[in-house]
């Protein structure tokens, strides 16, 4: 590990407040596979990021039983989507500084991979899966919680059904009803990142990209919502 490398860790660290006793996680954590492809060695953070995944649905699960004792399943459910969405890792990924720590290929630095919402959110939840496997539940949890409850503490509208929303807008506004459209399915087996067009008619409003086709639409409706409100 050279000098650059271990100051970038250190920066890292020193954001997150924890400091890996086993060094090779962090990096793992922050390694894309287009750096291993192209270096020929090392291991990427699909793996990590796949335990990332529930390890942060696990925590994040415990907190908002806390927090909303008389929560519906229903209602839990949607307000952990609006947290773990690819748009709000991004962001905590970004004000970690995760962007400009990862290792990528030539190739993916030249497309703009350090600002790449997917890379970014994929890059959390390994980050956070090399913290449990580091440290255990103690800081992950205090991390996770770090980063989380000023968001719910916010009183920001989590978990808002802009579907609902976008539908009830459309009748009013045009008298048509929203029609999606799956235009592609990327990504391997355990990453699938879905892309759903919509449509106000015959126009086309936009676009959204998530996990599953129904963050997607939930995406895509919060894109021809902001548009529509601009056209009332």
């Amino acid at each position: 590990m050279d000098q650059n490398e271990e100051s970038i860790l250190a920066a890292v660290e020193e954001t997150l407040g924890y400091r890996f006793r086993d060094r090779a996680l962090l990096l793992e954590a922050l390694t894309h596979r287009s750096w291993v492809n192209e270096a020929g060695r090392g291991r990427d953070n699909q793996r990590l990021e796949f335990f990332g995944d529930a390890v942060l649905d696990f925590l994040l699960s415990a907190l908002l039983l806390a927090r909303f004792p008389g929560s519906r399943e229903g209602e839990l459910t949607r307000v952990r989507a609006a947290l773990v969405d690819e748009t709000s890792l991004a962001a905590i990924s970004t004000k970690l500084g995760l962007g400009l720590a990862l290792r990528l290929g030539r190739g993916e630095e030249k497309g703009g991979g350090r600002e790449k919402r997917s890379l970014l959110a994929d890059a959390y939840e390994a980050l956070l899966a090399a913290l449990y496997l580091d440290g255990g539940l103690e800081p992950t949890t205090r991390v996770v919680e770090a980063h989380f409850l000023p968001v719910l503490d916010s009183g920001a509208q989590l978990g808002r059904d802009y579907k609902t929303d976008l539908q009830e807008r459309a009748h009013l506004q045009l008298g048509v009803l929203p029609r999606y459209l799956l235009k592609e399915v990327t990504g391997p087996d355990h990453d699938r990142r879905f892309t759903v067009e919509i449509y106000l008619g015959e126009e086309l409003m936009g676009q959204g990209t998530g996990r599953s086709k129904k963050e997607a639409e939930q995406a895509a409706a919060q894109v021809a919502g902001a548009l529509l409100k601009t056209k009332a």
